[in-house]
């Protein structure tokens, strides 16, 4: 007890108190190293919060290293400003290198503002995505094709970039998928990871369209590694399904002003029992589980 009480009465007492201040301030050159410290502490996150960052410290940490250089002349004081310097620098290229390997076409880069960035995801998980479906956007034709009716097999999923895609069932129109809609979103959720399907509808481009495709054995190997873009996928298939089964909703009306909703056919009949018995056709039944739709990449005319 006794030498871990002079321990620590040597390390109070062993330096005498300040009993004099200095009258003259420092340099200017401290000065400025303790701005960009402030300043450089209150950057944000992500890739370009951290290049924000570094890069003040780093100035910082160079201005100090320069002060103890010119003005306090201690090696001790500018060799550990110039290890920080340096460590800020390294940090730096580090994230420049980063921020320049997540760069992205401009059809990419344009997805991931409208779709993506709103749900907060960075640009690395965006990466992942992007190279799942092999960092390419395939292009279709007016009135080709993406998938007919009882021949196509269910095998990616793809979301539409540009252009707008009419889905018909034996030539009968249900609706339309706009940009940042998925093509085969209902047909991909009817089925399992190990279950094989066809379409159960057509669908045509109306104009000529730009979509992303990602294969599916390619996606699940990707939803098996990365638990959070499995559930983002999720997120956005079912509420992509919702919205086609709300557009179909709205196309589907009985007498008397009276809307049908496909959604609560039990609860209809309930309400309406005057009403001759309304049975959906089948407008919604590709919409529902179990029942799917879709045309690969190496699209034809709908004719042939």
């Amino acid at each position: 007890m006794g030498e871990n009480a002079s321990f620590w009465e040597s390390l109070i007492y062993a330096h005498p108190t300040c009993t004099t201040w200095k009258q003259e301030a420092e340099g200017s050159i401290y000065h400025l190293a303790s701005i960009l410290f402030v300043v450089g502490f209150m950057g944000g996150s992500g890739f370009f919060g951290l290049l924000y960052v570094f890069s003040l410290l780093g100035l910082g940490f160079l201005c100090s290293s320069v002060w103890a250089w010119l003005d306090v002349c201690a090696a001790d004081i500018f060799s550990w400003n110039f290890v920080l310097f340096a460590i800020c620098f390294v940090q730096f290229v580090y994230v420049t290198y980063q921020v320049r390997s997540v760069a992205f076409d401009r059809e990419f880069q344009e997805l991931y503002s409208a779709l993506f960035q709103p749900l907060g995801i960075s640009l690395t998980v965006y990466r992942k995505i992007v190279l799942c479906c092999d960092a390419e956007v395939i292009t279709l034709e007016k009135e080709h094709c993406y998938a007919m009716q009882g021949k196509t097999p269910i095998d990616k999923l793809s979301l539409l970039v540009s252009g707008r895609i009419r889905v018909t069932v034996d030539g009968e129109f249900l609706h339309y998928i706009f940009p940042l809609q998925f093509l085969d979103s209902p047909e991909w959720d009817s089925l399992r990871p190990t279950e094989e399907g066809i379409f159960q509808v057509t669908l045509t481009a109306e104009t000529d369209c730009r979509y992303v495709a990602w294969r599916r054995k390619k996606l699940y190997l990707l939803f098996a590694k990365h638990r959070f873009i499995s559930r983002l996928f999720s997120i956005l298939i079912g509420s992509d399904i919702a919205e086609k089964l709300y557009a179909l909703n709205d196309r589907v009306h009985v007498g008397q002003g009276f809307r049908y909703d496909i959604r609560l056919p039990n609860f209809y009949h309930v309400a309406l029992p005057e009403t001759p018995p309304v049975q959906p056709s089948h407008h919604s039944h590709h919409l529902q589980r179990g029942s799917p739709r879709r045309k690969p990449a190496g699209v034809t005319n709908c004719s042939s």
